[in-house]
């Protein structure tokens, strides 16, 4: 598997598991609140793989 897709897919599970928390951690189970926390779990998570994607390669150590 290719690094990009483990990192897409772990981004995936960021975002699931961030929708799922703040849900929890609203205790609001209404169409809307739903709606806003499943939107602004998309905006995370691909701040979080963008974030990712850009930090990964600085902390690697060049061969030699």
């Amino acid at each position: 598997m290719y690094p990009s897709t483990r990192l897409k897919l772990c981004s995936v599970f960021f975002t699931v598991f961030w929708i799922a928390g703040m849900l929890w951690w609203s205790d609001s189970i209404d169409g809307a609140n739903i709606i806003m926390l499943a939107i602004c779990g998309v905006v995370v998570g691909y701040f979080w793989y963008r974030a990712m994607r850009w930090q990964l390669p600085r902390g690697r150590v060049p061969a030699r």
